[in-house]
């Protein structure tokens, strides 16, 4: 079994920062694919940013590219999600999610475990 606890979302006005986290525990954590997913109210879950076992691969959303930065830290089997130049219309709860495979995916359905979420709420 595993867990995720995301941790660091709150408000913050237009054009600042935040830093997420997501503290993993119960399974050989560097194996695996993982993901950052948001959900804005009456809106469907969306792929944020995704990060390869080793770290040497990331990915992103295009709404994002450019703003946000993923990193892992295997030792301390982590995930970090760096948030700036925010927008209103990054305003979501945030999740991290662990796909148990190292391949690149987007699909929500494709991950196996997921974090409760982290509101994230940037004023104008």
């Amino acid at each position: 079994q595993v867990q995720l606890v995301e941790s660091g979302g709150g408000l913050v006005q237009a054009g600042g920062s935040l830093r997420l986290s997501c503290a993993a525990s119960g399974r050989t954590f560097s194996r695996y694919f993982m993901g950052w997913f948001r959900q804005a109210p009456g809106q469907e879950r969306e792929f944020v940013a995704g990060i390869s076992g080793s770290g040497e691969d990331t990915y992103y959303a295009d709404s994002v590219k450019g703003r946000f930065t993923i990193s892992r830290d295997n030792a301390k089997e982590a995930v970090y999600l760096q948030m700036i130049s925010l927008k209103p219309e990054d305003t979501a709860v945030y999740y991290c999610a662990l796909r148990l495979s190292s391949w690149y995916e987007k699909n929500e359905y494709k991950y196996s475990y997921w974090g409760q979420g982290t509101q994230v709420t940037v004023s104008s």
